[in-house]
């Protein structure tokens, strides 16, 4: 479908994959790849085959066990979470029907979803990839039209290759100026949910540009786009350049020679048109931006770590009052606390925000030479068997297990609590993950977000600090 007038990315998109527009107001959307996980794949599969209905297009159809499977070394098809092993044999029987490509529980090439998408080249810019996940919007990152999807919606998908959706309104968010040192995009997409709300983003496709945008590395731009849904967007978008073009090329299924020459050229289209018209604009000044940690139980509860936490009779609206002292009395903290001197009992890095390689480098800098405070529990999870093959050959496993931490097999892990693993109750976790509502992590553990740089720093410390503070107080003892 042709552009007549100046088009954001978004728009040209949304356009390049209309089938038609619907009577109800929706459109109808093409959509290139459908990603499945065995916590809901076998159901919308087996739906699928009870309704009479087939897997339209298999070659587009992608499975993988990282949901529910445990991470422990040496892992198998049973689970702690009850009926878990159901689920992997059922996803596993169900896929093998429809001859849908599965990464199974030790494939070589396992992983999350969100992470072995673009790490294979299964996701490129200018694609449309579903997923019955809201986190699927991290592959924004490399420029690709991506969200989470219901089960029910996962099964028109599997039958037609298209969605009927509501085209969202378009939002950008321009990021000039320079992270400081020790400042990472976790760092950034929680400082924008604090200043503008979780809300913030409701109703809008996000487009993240400018200066320190540009800057980042992709699988920064991974964590950015990661959160976005923590800013209630529909999804969000970063315009594919050389920096992305670096990262896809060589990927298994990235195109080769001429296609990939094809390729290039349309991604060097994929931009917003100088006076394309937003919806809504935000400015954020990267230069302002410090480390940051949640203190509540959501992401906008979220401050410097050398802020303290808030008094509830501060807050003008009533709500956000209420949900203050329920999130306070939840982490068993109370207001005018010093975020830096609350004590952590376990350390977490780990799920589809913060468990790549460049995640696990940044926290075996912080840990190499140091070990964990007494009593303080950690626990490592890379995002994918092809990141945890290349962190043992950069010796990052030795790193971690030195500092006592536990090294463990790739999945989503501990992000989320579905009946199996969790840190306890009323532990307090640092957590390099992306949500920290109540019982997350488990019933009645207390999550506290950050990037993997800090949560390393706190583990050392055994209380919430950063890797520059961590280094200071050392420089003070020594």
């Amino acid at each position: 479908m042709a552009i007549n007038s100046a088009s954001t990315l978004f728009d040209k998109l949304w356009s390049d994959h209309t089938v038609c527009e619907l009577d109800s107001g929706e459109t109808l959307l093409y959509i290139d790849r459908v990603f499945l996980h065995e916590r809901t794949g076998s159901i919308a599969l087996q739906s699928l085959h009870s309704a009479g209905y087939k897997v339209r297009d298999a070659r587009r159809v992608f499975c993988t066990m990282d949901h529910i499977v445990d991470t422990f070394p040496g892992r198998g098809d049973k689970t702690l979470m009850p009926s878990g092993s159901d689920f992997i044999l059922a996803t596993r029987s169900e896929t093998r029907a429809a001859n849908i490509r599965l990464f199974d529980v030790n494939d070589e090439d396992q992983g999350i979803v969100h992470v072995i998408s673009p790490e294979l080249g299964l996701v490129l810019p200018g694609l449309t990839q579903v997923c019955p996940d809201s986190h699927t919007c991290t592959l924004g990152g490399i420029g690709a039209l991506a969200w989470g999807i219901g089960s029910s919606e996962a099964e028109h998908a599997l039958a037609t290759g298209t969605l009927r959706v509501r085209k969202p309104k378009n939002m950008r968010v321009i990021v000039d100026g320079e992270l400081a040192s020790g400042v990472t995009a976790k760092d950034l997409v929680l400082h924008l949910i604090a200043r503008f709300g979780s809300n913030g983003g409701a109703g809008y496709a996000v487009e993240f540009c400018g200066s320190a945008i540009r800057r980042l590395s992709v699988e920064a731009r991974f964590t950015l786009c990661n959160m976005a849904v923590e800013f209630s967007a529909f999804t969000a978008i970063i315009a594919p350049d050389e920096t992305v073009e670096d990262y896809v090329a060589g990927r298994d299924f990235a195109p080769k020679g001429e296609h990939w020459h094809d390729a290039c050229r349309y991604w060097r289209t994929l931009r917003s048109d100088e006076d394309a018209v937003f919806d809504r604009e935000l400015r954020v000044d990267a230069n302002l931006i410090r480390p940051m940690v949640t203190w509540g139980t959501s992401p906008e509860q979220v401050a410097g770590l050398h802020e303290c936490t808030p008094d509830p009779e501060t807050f003008a609206e009533i709500h956000r009052r209420e949900a203050a002292q329920r999130a306070l009395e939840y982490q068993g903290l109370k207001p005018g606390q010093v975020i830096a001197d609350i004590a952590v009992n376990a350390a977490f890095i780990g799920s589809c925000t913060n468990s790549r390689i460049s995640d696990l480098r940044a926290a075996a800098a912080v840990v190499q030479g140091r070990h964990i405070a007494p009593g303080v529990r950690g626990v490592v999870v890379p995002g994918s068997r092809r990141v945890k093959r290349e962190a043992e050959k950069e010796g990052l496993d030795r790193i971690f297990t030195a500092a006592g931490f536990e090294w463990r097999d790739s999945g989503c892990s501990m992000c989320f609590y579905a009946g199996g693993e969790t840190f306890g109750a009323h532990q307090r976790v640092i957590s390099s993950t992306n949500r920290n509502f109540e019982g997350r992590q488990g019933p009645n553990t207390r999550t506290h977000l950050a990037s993997p740089a800090t949560v390393a720093a706190s583990a050392i410390a055994g209380y919430i600090t950063s890797a520059e503070s961590l280094a200071n107080s050392e420089s003070l003892i020594a």
